[in-house]
């Protein structure tokens, strides 16, 4: 049987369905330690090496095809602005037709993989279809006009200067940008960051296919293994072996990675399933190398990095562009409930400082993203020789250390006001998994050790509200069910988040909150 989604062997889908289902084995897989692994001082000094974020092809790429669109526009106006517009309406017609001209020339481009890095990187190899391009675009354009019949109000003079001069620019862009993109590989600003789970001859031959790749973007940081030295060498083709793969967990959260590629044959199935489980918890992409394996998924279930095929596992959530298009969200969003809602943070600041001695705001250490530690605002609730910062215990009903205004926020969740500038500061959003204090029990029981797979929630930023707070998983978490509800509820925005689903969420807040039995 030659497809591998019809092989026993090795069931990817249902491997991730019953992750994302927090359905990992007992235990703690999935959960990094309490403890975090105590890296080596050759890894330590890597990962400071990398602590800083790259700018990722997608979003550089992204960028240029935004640039080439707007400086299209802006020669076709300027050529338009030389022959004069007669009043607003012509203007705005002539650069709604201009617009139009550039739109379908970057959708050429994008036709003709010309916003592929290959093609970024020599342009003089792509020159026909370069040109090809900006005079489909033009002449679309040009159609467009005679048979509305509007080509006789243009200066057809103006569109010879408008088709030569932009067909002169794309080509210098384009080979200015060559420059810049080859200068930024070799710099690492323009990379995806890899580290090679598994070592030994597999490791080795991965490497080397890997740099055979004229478009190579994979910049190796490491490679992990459990095994010791006499079946995984120190040094693989010129990359040290940095520890084992518990130690890639805490390594994973000083580093800016962007991929793990596993590199094992598709034979050591059950090595592979318990390293995706240890693994899926970080916020990467998780890739099994598959260039040496006979056996053949369906071609959607690869990505590529030159010719070598990587079988795609996990993907990082919320990425690239989407990411962009969240942090907007969030700050359009934080600004606009902010103006709204000044007065009622200026009221309950007022009535905290005077119900009860004490500041007006309590800081709380929570995990943030990638399981980092952040400090969360919150308005005081608690009279401040009883509040506990750890969380280890929990808000019941009619608890005497909460004051008298405090029951009163914490009902209608007013106390959460504050976190809108923990998302402005960029350490929270508008809409994801609550944050949760690092020291948070269920009863006695850390949250980590009751849900499976806990630790993924944090693959996202964790959010002001969520999927689980608006399905009423809110309030006390007095039992083992209420955590492994919000867990689940959590994993399952993660892996089906859109704008529309934040949308949704937050129209949806103020209704259901509401509904505050669960909140005291």
């Amino acid at each position: 049987m030659n497809n591998l989604e019809q092989n026993e062997q090795f069931d990817v889908e249902g491997l991730k369905r019953k992750l994302s289902e927090g359905s990992s084995p007992p235990g703690n897989a999935g959960n990094p330690a309490d403890e975090p692994a105590v890296l080596n001082p050759l890894a330590r000094s890597i990962a400071r090496q990398f602590s800083e974020h790259s700018r990722t092809p997608n979003i550089v790429i992204g960028q240029f095809r935004l640039f080439e669109f707007t400086a299209l526009l802006a020669i076709g106006l300027v050529a338009g602005a030389i022959a004069g517009y007669d009043g607003l309406l012509d203007f705005a017609a002539r650069t709604a037709l201009v617009a139009f001209g550039a739109g379908l020339t970057v959708l050429a481009m994008q036709i003709l993989d010309l916003y592929q890095i290959s093609a970024l990187r020599a342009p003089s190899l792509n020159l026909k279809r370069i040109v090809a391009a900006w005079a489909g675009g033009y002449a679309a354009l040009a159609g467009l006009l005679f048979l509305t019949g509007a080509l006789a109000d243009f200066d057809r003079q103006i569109l010879a200067v408008w088709f030569g001069g932009a067909a002169l620019f794309l080509l210098a862009v384009r080979f200015l940008f060559a420059i810049g993109v080859r200068h930024w590989g070799r710099n690492g600003l323009m990379e995806r960051r890899a580290v090679i789970v598994g070592g030994g001859q597999a490791a080795k031959d991965l490497i080397r296919a890997l740099e055979q790749q004229p478009d190579n973007d994979i910049r190796i940081c490491g490679i992990f293994d459990d095994r010791g030295a006499d079946r995984s060498p120190n040094v693989v083709a010129g990359y040290p072996k940095l520890g084992t793969v518990s130690e890639l967990v805490e390594f994973a959260r000083l580093t800016r990675i962007d991929m793990l590629i596993i590199a094992l044959p598709l034979s050591a199935e059950a090595r592979i399933m318990d390293l995706i489980r240890k693994l899926w918890v970080l916020p990467v992409d998780i890739r099994l190398a598959a260039h040496a394996n006979r056996l053949r998924f369906r071609p959607r279930s690869y990505s590529h990095v030159g010719a070598v095929p990587m079988l795609d596992i996990f993907d990082k959530p919320i990425r690239d562009w989407d990411s962009v298009a969240k942090r907007a969200f969030d700050i359009i969003f934080s600004v606009i409930a902010l103006t709204l809602l000044w007065p009622v943070l200026i009221g309950t600041a007022i009535a905290v400082k005077l119900n009860s001695k004490g500041p007006v705001f309590f800081v709380q250490k929570r995990h943030g993203f990638n399981n980092e530690v952040i400090n969360v605002l919150k308005f005081r609730s608690m009279y401040t020789d009883r509040c506990d910062p750890t969380a280890k215990q929990a808000v019941t009903r009619n608890d005497p250390r909460v004051t008298p205004v405090g029951r009163i926020i914490r009902k209608t969740s007013i106390d959460e006001l504050p976190q809108l500038f923990n998302v402005l500061k960029g350490d929270l959003s508008l809409v994801g998994p609550r944050p949760h204090a690092i020291s948070a029990q269920a009863g006695e029981v850390k949250f980590a050790d009751v849900a499976e797979g806990y630790f993924a929630r944090h693959r996202v930023k964790p959010g002001v509200t969520g999927w689980a707070q608006i399905n009423g998983w809110r309030g006390e978490v007095d039992n083992s069910d209420k955590i492994r509800f919000r867990t689940a509820f959590d994993l399952y925005y993660i892996e089906n988040w859109s704008l529309l689903f934040d949308l949704k969420i937050l129209f949806l807040t103020p209704i259901r909150l509401l509904k505050t039995e669960n909140a005291y």
